[in-house]
């Protein structure tokens, strides 16, 4: 592109066409240099992508899905990840408003704790910009909303379970006001109710593994048989719980993950697991978006996509007590 062609956009000069003028203007905003006065009323096509970790597998995931969407549809992800003692994300957004992005994804974050400030995504919601969520929704906000059903990943989970004879399950799930584990609890709950078995037996968690270690040797210790968690490193830090108690997976006690995430199905043993359907989400994640940025629609609807139980080898029967003769 020639210093001429920039020149003429720069100066609000005609002779350039509206995509060379966007290709200028989203360079400018990538590169942070700052628009002329004149061109800042603008939206750039940038769009936030609000990640809360990325040691989880399940968001890179989900970044790359959307990342790729909104690059076939020429916006540029910015991406923001959170860190412990770093950068908030309230201050990720004023970041995103000071770049004049064209909205915001998030795939998790402070939505979905229900008890915390959610002033932030007031501020969104006051400036009508673009926002999608991923996983949980924002009651009284109108923003569009794009879960897996954890209701129906812990009734899967459950069913399998009680299939194979165990009656004393575990729950290994996030803080009480985390909205996806409240619906997962209150799924698994009328399902062992049901059933006719014995209450769930809940350990709050943080979600690294060794959070998950240390909650599952609790439910270990209460003599659950299978333990259910609300991640796959969950998961793995329960099966490495069950190993420092001296109990094998799946010979003693079973576990389940949720997400079904990068290798999985290389851990030991292989981790069953509720798999969620990323690319499909992300893409309509992608489409709301989209569909809110053009103005032909501003949806205040969750749309759930159902999980499906990828079964390996980290559940089996239940033992049968040893029989006295």
């Amino acid at each position: 592109m020639s210093e001429a062609t920039v020149s003429r956009v720069l100066n609000g000069k005609p002779g350039v066409s509206d995509a060379t003028r966007q290709q200028v203007l989203t360079a400018l905003d990538v590169l942070g240099y700052e628009r002329p006065t004149k061109l800042r009323g603008e939206r750039a096509r940038l769009v936030g992508l609000v990640l809360p970790e990325l040691q989880n597998p399940i968001f890179p995931a989900f970044g790359e899905v959307l990342s790729v969407g909104l690059a076939q549809n020429g916006y540029t992800p910015v991406l923001c990840t959170q860190t412990v003692g770093g950068v908030s994300e309230a201050d990720y957004i004023e970041l995103l408003l000071q770049q004049r992005v064209s909205g915001v994804i998030f795939a998790g974050g402070d939505y979905q704790r229900a008890e915390t400030p959610h002033d932030h995504y007031e501020r969104l919601a006051d400036l009508h910009l673009p926002t999608v969520f991923i996983n949980a929704p924002v009651d009284g906000l109108g923003f569009a909303t794009v879960s897996c059903d954890d209701a129906v990943a812990a009734e899967l989970s459950v069913r399998h379970l009680l299939q194979l004879g165990h009656t004393s399950i575990g729950f290994v799930v996030g803080p009480s006001d985390h909205v996806p584990s409240r619906r997962k609890l209150a799924a698994a709950r009328r399902v062992l109710a049901e059933a006719g078995a014995a209450p769930a037996v809940v350990a709050e968690s943080g979600y690294s593994l060794e959070a998950g270690q240390a909650a599952a040797t609790r439910l270990f210790a209460q003599g659950v048989t299978a333990v259910v968690c609300a991640s796959d490193p969950l998961a793995l830090g329960a099966v490495r719980a069950a190993r420092r108690a001296g109990l094998s997976v799946p010979g003693d006690v079973s576990v389940i993950g949720f997400d079904d995430s990068a290798l999985m199905n290389c851990t030991e043993p292989p981790l069953t697991t509720a798999r969620q359907p990323i690319e499909p989400m992300g893409r309509m994640a992608v489409e709301l978006l989209l569909a809110q940025i053009n103005g032909t629609e501003r949806p205040a609807d969750e749309f759930l996509f159902e999980p499906e139980l990828v079964v390996r080898s980290s559940t089996g029967r239940l033992k049968e007590p040893a029989t006295i003769l």
